[in-house]
């Protein structure tokens, strides 16, 4: 994700923190310095908030360690000031499966919970209730009250909450997974209307819940309606076949010459009959800024790019491609470059079957009108 930087590798899964999650911090530290007007007092709101995204962390790797277990792989954590977003190369099939990885995460806080509950009732510091608010009370009950929250507002049953996973997979083992993700969507996105009234009338804060609930539901729907049009299709017959291709030695200025005589965006490198790069658009105009056009296409190439194979299913490799920064892939057939995926012809040939499948529809409908009239 852009804007984000790096801050360690845990269990093999790189964790990164989004720049906007600085504006938080701050934001925390003003509003616990404007109450206890110390320096102190701001320090402690910004250690409350470093553990309340402790616990965040931990609750994507709860989702993203029990994926593993299913032979998912976890792309990385990204932390953000709404949360964390831990990227699964896919979701499970088995709805069984992603019901276990679903509530992995919640299960987590339920723990952290509990054990902070057993050592509060311990060392006997308890705040009552009413005496706590965000900048003033118990630090661990604080923490725990939290954790609790997390646990709640994760299970709504709204996509992309933990929630309206584990809908889904409990309405995916009595019904198609496809119908299963739209009702579930459905539930989302009628409470993000209800979020979004309430919050006209009593809390802002719930508007922006509703649109991020809103977008949220409508995407996963989408996202599954896609993978089942291009579910159990080679990658053959959609891959583009009418392409240019670069060597490493080749200058920019021929890449550009390839780039204004068609519409192909990226150019896979060959040398000697392998694919050793891909050169994007993107990359090529920020090297002309920096390069003569003289300098080879060696130097400003990606090396670090997908490579899938022509018996591949569509889906399956779109799902790696929307991962991954370099969005054209080469397609290989026994080891020779044949065609190129990218986001834009999947499109297109998504369309196109939509298009196909819009057509059968309306014959199958006319030929049933004339049965019926006969």
């Amino acid at each position: 994700m852009k804007w984000s930087t790096k801050i360690g590798t845990f269990a093999g899964i790189d964790v990164y923190v989004h720049t906007t999650f600085l504006i938080l911090i701050a934001w925390v530290a003003f509003a616990h310095w404007q109450t206890g007007h110390s320096v102190a007092a701001a320090m402690e709101g910004v250690a409350f908030i470093l553990a309340l995204f402790g616990c965040v962390v931990l609750h994507e790797f709860g989702h993203a360690l029990t994926a593993r277990r299913f032979g998912i792989r976890t792309r990385d954590i990204t932390l953000l000031p709404i949360g964390g977003l831990a990227r699964l190369e896919r979701m499970p099939d088995d709805p069984r499966q992603e019901l276990w990885v679903a509530l992995a995460g919640p299960a987590v806080n339920v723990v952290m919970a509990a054990a902070l509950f057993v050592l509060l009732q311990v060392t006997g510091d308890v705040t009552p209730l009413g005496a706590l608010s965000v900048t003033s009370g118990s630090f661990l009950e604080r923490l725990m009250i939290v954790n609790v929250f997390l646990v709640g507002f994760n299970m709504l049953p709204a996509f992309p909450m933990d929630g309206g996973r584990v809908l889904r997979a409990i309405l995916a083992t009595r019904m198609d997974y496809t119908r299963a993700t739209q009702f579930a969507a459905n539930i989302g996105q009628g409470m993000a209307f209800l979020f979004g009234l309430l919050g006209l009338f009593f809390n802002p804060f719930l508007v922006f819940i509703a649109l991020f609930v809103w977008i949220g539901a409508g995407q996963e729907a989408a996202m599954t309606q896609m993978k089942a049009a291009l579910g159990g299709i080679p990658l053959q017959r959609a891959m583009i076949t009418d392409f240019r291709t670069l060597s490493p030695n080749d200058s920019l200025a021929r890449a550009v010459e390839l780039l204004l005589s068609g519409a192909q965006q990226d150019f896979p490198v060959v040398e000697d009959g392998a694919v050793v790069g891909v050169l994007t658009r993107a990359d090529l105009l920020t090297a002309l800024a920096r390069h003569e056009q003289q300098s080879p296409v060696a130097d400003v190439m990606r090396r670090d790019f997908l490579v899938a194979d022509a018996s591949d299913m569509i889906d399956v490799a779109f799902q790696r491609l929307q991962g991954h920064e370099c969005h054209t892939v080469p397609v290989i057939r026994r080891g020779h470059l044949v065609g190129l995926l990218t986001m834009d012809n999947v499109g297109e040939f998504l369309g196109v079957q939509t298009a196909i499948g819009g057509r059968h529809v309306a014959d199958r409908r006319r030929v049933r009108i004339r049965r019926e009239s006969a």
